[in-house]
């Protein structure tokens, strides 16, 4: 909704991608659903979705590029070892660094992982403000291609977003600090850096995000304005008229009252322990 809404308010062009780099969580008839699903709720996309899975030669040349720098090593790290050796960091667990400078034989089973130096990384989002994050101390090298071969997530959408000519990105606030290794990708690639919003999430009594392995209730695609009404209170803490009976009328009357600012920042507390598992 926070996307649709911002695109439409901006007169912007609101794209669908299906995110299925990791094949291997793909789930049959998941793509048709997401796509009638968001029909239902009045969200059309303004050209035809994108598919990660047809998009590998792009991610490959992206991650020969930073190879021929020699910006990307071979790493034979299982997790167990990894939990091992390294220590925590505000984001979950800070490579150790532990195959830098190794020489691994090309027919071992490795990741590849992407050099980093204690530059400090900053970005203004829209609805949280100022962030910055030193990723040598907070991440440490990252993973651009995993050890079963598909590519990693945070390259595959950097790839993505320049392909596209993404300008803005609307997100839930469980991806923020994916956002600095994100940017410095892209200016290691030479891309262009789009405009983020975070967006925080609806959260449980527990504090964890909604989730179906939590046993959240799905949203219902045949009675749509429910849960329309109930994600713009909590965006925008603030009622949609009860004239409103469809989406269609929905859209036309948040696009003109949807703003950035009025996003509450409540959601934040949990945003210093948000990260990717």
């Amino acid at each position: 909704m926070a996307s649709y809404a911002d695109a439409r308010q901006h007169s912007g062009t609101w794209l669908v991608r299906i995110e299925d780099v990791d094949e291997t969580r793909t789930q049959s008839g998941a793509e048709r659903h997401i796509l009638d699903a968001l029909r239902c709720f009045g969200m059309q996309a303004d050209e035809s979705p994108i598919r990660q899975s047809d998009r590998k030669a792009l991610y490959d040349e992206a991650i020969e590029q930073l190879r021929k720098r020699d910006l990307v090593f071979a790493c034979t790290c299982s997790r167990k070892r990894i939990a091992a050796i390294a220590r925590p960091g505000k984001q979950g667990l800070v490579y150790p660094g532990s195959c830098r400078s190794l020489v691994t034989p090309p027919s071992a089973q490795a990741a590849l992982r992407l050099k980093v130096d204690h530059r400090m990384m900053s970005f203004h989002d829209r609805v949280i403000g100022e962030i910055r994050q030193d990723l040598a101390s907070d991440v440490g090298d990252f993973v651009i291609r995993r050890m079963d071969g598909f590519t990693a997530y945070q390259l595959a959408v950097v790839v993505d977003d320049q392909a596209q000519g993404i300008t803005d990105i609307v997100r839930g606030a469980d991806l923020l600090w994916s956002t600095p290794r994100q940017i410095y990708l892209q200016r290691l690639l030479g891309f262009r850096t789009p405009r983020y919003a975070h967006i925080p999430l609806v959260i449980d009594r527990e504090g964890r995000k909604l989730s179906k392995r939590d046993q959240a209730h799905p949203v219902d695609p045949a009675n749509p304005m429910p849960a329309l009404r109930a994600a713009w209170r909590h965006l925008q803490s603030s009622a949609v008229p009860e004239g409103i009976t469809d989406p269609e009328t929905f859209w036309r009357w948040t696009g003109a009252h949807w703003q950035t600012q009025h996003i509450p920042k409540d959601g934040d507390r949990h945003l210093e322990n948000a990260h990717e598992p």
